[in-house]
C-alpha cells in the first residue's frame, strides 16, 4: 500500500490548522487516515509545528511520501536530514555516534537561527512602534502649538477688548465731570 505525509484540515475560515497524517495515497485529505505524527499551525509568527520525531523519521524511511508542504516541514525539523544521515550510517561512510554529533550541531546553529530571527522582528517591531510614538508625540506637540496660539490670540483679544471698554468708560466718566461745572457757572 503506498503512503503519503499529507496534512489534514482543521479549523475555521479563515484560520486554518492542521494535522500531519499518515494517509493512503487514495483517501481524500480530511478522509480516514493511518495514524497522526503531529500538528501545524501556520497563524502563529514563527509557524508551530509539533512533530513527533521518531514516528515521522520512521515513515519517511519506510517510503512515506510527504508532500511538498510536509516535506519543507520536516526538512525544518530535521526529520530529512536524520534520514540523510542514517543512511551514510548504513553505507559506512560514518557510525551512528558521528551521526548523532552532526545531527546536535546542525539543531544548535538552526535554533540559535531561530532566536535570531525572532530576536530580530522583536527589534523591528519595537523600532517601528517608538517612530510611531515619535510620529504620535510630533503630531501632538503641533497640536499643542496651534491650540496655544488661539488662546493667546483669545487672550489678546479679551485684553484688547477690556482695554477699549475700560478706556471708553474712563472717557465717559471725564465727560460729564468736565460737563458738570459747566452747567453750574
Amino acid at each position: 500500500m503506498a503512503t503519503k505525509i499529507r496534512l489534514a484540515r482543521h479549523g475555521r475560515k479563515g484560520y486554518a490548522f492542521y494535522s500531519i497524517v499518515i494517509a493512503d495515497v487514495r483517501a481524500p485529505r480530511d478522509g480516514k487516515f493511518i495514524e497522526k505524527i503531529g500538528t501545524y499551525n501556520p497563524n502563529t509568527n514563527p509557524a508551530t509545528v509539533d512533530l513527533n520525531f521518531d514516528r515521522a523519521l520512521y515513515w519517511v524511511e519506510v517510503g512515506a511520501q510527504p508532500t511538498d508542504t510536509v516535506r519543507n516541514i520536516l526538512s525544518r525539523e530535521g526529520v530529512m536530514l536524520m534520514k540523510h544521515l542514517r543512511g551514510g550510517v548504513r553505507k559506512g561512510a560514518f557510525d551512528e555516534a558521528a551521526c548523532q554529533a552532526k545531527f546536535d550541531a546542525w539543531k544548535q546553529q538552526h535554533a540559535a537561527g531561530i532566536s535570531a530571527i525572532i530576536a530580530k522582528d522583536a527589534a523591528a517591531k519595537k523600532a517601528a512602534e517608538q517612530a510611531r510614538l515619535e510620529a504620535e508625540k510630533a503630531v501632538n506637540a503641533k497640536i499643542a502649538e496651534k491650540v496655544a496660539e488661539k488662546k493667546a490670540a483669545e487672550a489678546a483679544a479679551k485684553a484688547e477688548a477690556e482695554a477699549a471698554q475700560a478706556e471708553a468708560s474712563a472717557e465717559a466718566a471725564e465727560a460729564p465731570a468736565e460737563e458738570a461745572p459747566a452747567a453750574e457757572a
